[in-house]
This record gives structure tokens, sequence and C-alpha cells, in this order.
């Protein structure tokens, strides 16, 4: 984990999501004291927990992408789940330690990434004498008894072809032989069918998928590829060899243990508001799924493919709008593990327009660099800016507010028909400005019933 203060932390988050300085506040807080943990003697470090954090707001303000650029940041396993899906099927749907066997094939992919990069080196060697394995096939030598002259054939034998495989090296360093075909194998499992639905496999605690595929014979086909292409073939077979499974899962979980991170949205829908006492059959369900994510989150010892897991020092993020209930709805113990509340604002014109101009990856820079591919040069002028960003203002106040996420329709709509012709058009250089918004987008903005279709 890199040793970040709070300050940078926020300065990070600043680069990529406009406004919500509270919600960034607590996030690096939070953050900051994983790695003052980490660095406690282990007897103090036990009797210290995460402090999980609740952020309330609208949809579309920035929970999420908050969460998800701090798991970016820190290198740090990240899922995300919805707490709705715990109540789709059944009496209380899908198993809620699903989401810990979630994060330990998160945390196993970003093991394998590390590792992927370390050893590479070594599997591009590996390759190398593969590949002049191909071009160059060693002669085959029989055992047998030789008398001295057959000897020294065999020696000078041998001597010219390594000054071949010499020469083909040279050759293929030089990339002279990129073009050249070769024929390699490729292993191909054998998929068994599978018998059991995703929910069954999802609570075995034992990779029995696994095991039946190992049973199953692997089947190898061979294919004619070029050198270059065979290359990445062969990089990912070495790189394949090369890993150890068992230190790779080990490692995952230890990383899932310390440094995971569990976003749990939707949060509010699972409440049990005390108005309106008509769906009880569905407060139930409610209840009995925050009942199973209570020892989730307190902590507890998840059976995974990779071994058991502890979820004692996870950091668990939840969110919600809570429009219709209040985190107080919840179980008073499910309450208690979630100490620190954030709210998070509603977004103004202003910080509409900030969106539009101050990330580093902007929504505009997008459609400019998707556009540049067809040679189409788009300019946004300032006044231009300003009227895109009145108008999701306006959109989202008089219809269902979805926060940023409105800017993608406004614009997706402003750019269609630049989009379609842009292979055909002669005029290469377009440029935004108010004048041309207002074209585009005035008559559906004025239309609110066609606003709620398109916009």
């Amino acid at each position: 984990m890199q040793e970040l203060t709070p300050r940078q932390i926020v300065a990070e988050l600043d680069k990529h999501i406009v406004g919500q300085d509270d919600a960034k506040r607590a996030v690096a807080i939070a953050l900051r004291n994983r790695w003052r943990w980490q660095q406690l003697p282990e007897e103090i470090r036990k009797e210290i927990t995460p402090k999980n954090i609740i952020m309330i707001g609208p949809t579309g303000v920035g929970k999420t992408e908050i969460t998800r650029r701090l798991a970016q940041l820190i290198e740090a396993p990240f899922i995300k789940v919805e707490a709705t899906k715990y109540t789709e099927v059944g009496y209380y749907g899908r198993d809620v330690e699903s989401m810990v066997r979630d994060l330990v094939d998160s945390a196993k992919n970003l093991v394998r990434e590390k590792k992927r990069v370390e050893l590479v080196d070594k599997a591009k060697v590996r390759v190398e004498e593969r590949l002049l394995d191909l071009l160059v096939p060693p002669p085959d030598w029989e055992p047998s008894h030789l008398d001295s002259t057959e000897e020294d054939q065999k020696e000078d034998s041998k001597e010219r072809y390594e000054r071949t495989r010499d020469k083909f090296r040279k050759m293929l360093s030089r990339g002279d032989l990129e073009d050249k075909e070769v024929e390699i194998s490729i292993d191909q499992k054998s998929s068994p069918v599978q018998v059991f639905s995703n929910m069954g496999m999802d609570q075995m605690d034992v990779d029995l998928q696994g095991m039946l595929e190992k049973m199953m014979p692997s089947q190898s086909k061979s294919r004619k590829l070029t050198v270059k292409e065979a290359r990445k073939v062969l990089l990912e077979q070495e790189v394949e060899g090369l890993m150890d499974k068992d230190a790779i899962a080990e490692e995952a979980i230890e990383l899932a243990e310390r440094n995971g991170i569990v976003f749990i949205d939707e949060l509010d829908k699972i409440c049990t508001s005390e108005e309106g006492g008509g769906g009880r059959g569905g407060d139930v369900s409610r209840q009995g799924v925050q009942r199973d994510l209570l020892p989730i989150v307190e902590g507890t010892t998840v059976q995974t493919r990779s071994g058991s897991v502890k979820t004692d020092y996870m950091l668990f993020i939840a969110a919600g709008a809570f429009h219709r209930t209040k985190p107080s709805d919840l179980m008073p113990e499910l309450q208690g593990r979630f100490p620190i509340r954030v709210e998070l604002k509603e977004l103004t014109r202003d910080d509409f327009l900030r969106i539009l101009t101050e990330p580093t990856s902007s929504i505009t820079m997008q459609y400019q660099a998707l556009l540049k591919t067809e040679g189409i040069k788009i300019k946004f002028e300032k006044d231009g800016l300003e009227e895109l960003a009145e108008i999701a203002f306006q959109v989202n106040q008089t219809t269902q507010n979805i926060g940023a996420r409105r800017l993608h329709t406004i614009l997706e709509r402003l750019l269609e028909e630049v989009s379609y012709d842009a292979p055909d058009l002669t005029v290469k250089k377009i440029k935004i400005d108010a004048a041309y918004v207002q074209q585009k987008l005035h008559a559906i903005v004025e239309d609110e019933d066609l606003s709620k279709f398109i916009l």
C-alpha cells in the first residue's frame, strides 16, 4: 500500500471526481487509518477494526466512482455488489458470502498481474528458445553404439546445428523472421457439463467445477501462426507455466483480508421502514438480508476455493439514496458497524460545468478522442459548455434526477449526427458553442415529455 497522506489521497481523487469533499475526506481518513493499522504491533492490531462508511446521496453524484478510484489508487482488491440481488431468489436470495469469494477472485487477478510482470522476462527467454526449436528443429540423435568415426560426425553435426541456431537467434532478435510461419500446439480444455446452477456453484466450499475440469483429458490443437503471433501465445503459456498457483492463492487471501474493499450499493433498498406496513413479506426478506450481512461486516471466516478468508479487517463502504428510508431504519447491530456517515450533495449547474472540463479524462475529452480517430477535430467553446451544463441541470430538475449520468445522454444526442456522418464529412473542424447546442437540443429540452424519453 502506498504511503499517501489524506491530503494526497483527496488530491488524487480530485483529478477524477468533482466536489463531494466530505466523502473524499472520509475515505481518505479510512485509507490512512488502514496504513496506520499496518504499522502497529500484532497485539494492538488485533483490537482495531476498520471504521466502515455509509454514503448517502442520490444516484450519479460519485458514490461508486469515489470508492472505485480509491481502490485503484492503492491497488487494492475491490468489488461492487448490489444489496438488492440478495433478495431476488428464494427466501433470501444469493448467498451474501459470495461477495467475499468475488473479492478473493479480484485479489487473485491483482496478484497474477503482479506476478506476470515479475516473470515476463524469464518467460521471454523461454519463448525465444521454443521459437528456435520450431524454426530450427534439433536433429534426432538415436542412442546407439557408435564407433569413433560416427561420434566425430555427430559432434560435427552438433556444431553445425548450434551455428545455424545462433544465426537464427540473431535474425529473430532483429525481427527478420516475424512473418515466417511456425506450427504450435495449443492446449484446449474440454469443459464438463455443468450440472449445477450458478447459485449452487457459488455456495459450494469445494471447487467441484475445477476438480471436474482436471479429471477431463486436455486436448491439444495444432495451429499455424506467424512468429509474431506465436510469440504472444507462447508467452502466455510460459508465464502460466511459471506461476505458482498455490502461492498466488495464499497471497491473494492475505491481500483481500488486509486491503480488501467491498462496496455495497443500494443499501437503502433493504431497509425496513416503519411507514406503510403493507409490505410485511418484503420486510421479512430485507431483514433476513441484513441479518446475513451482519456477520460478514462484523467479522467472520468464509470458505472459498482458495481457502479460508477472514473478513475482520476488510473495509466495507455502503451507499444508498435513502429517499424513503433512513440509515436508522437498518438493524441497530448493522448500523453500529457503519459508524461513519457521509452525505453527498446533489449536483449544481456549476458542478456539471466542472465535470465537463476539470477531470483528467473528462467526458468532453473522451468524445474528442473518439472522433479524432476519424480525423474530426471537436472544439468545445466556453459558452457551449455552459449551455450543456445548464441543460443537464434543467433536465435533471424537471425529470428524474440521474446526476452526472445525464451528461452522457445529452452529449450522445448532441453529437449523434456528427458520429454518424464522421467518415464522410468534408468539414473536419466542428465548433460546439451555445448556438450549436441550442440548435441540436432546444426542441427536445422544451418538450418535457420528449425529454423523458430522449434525454
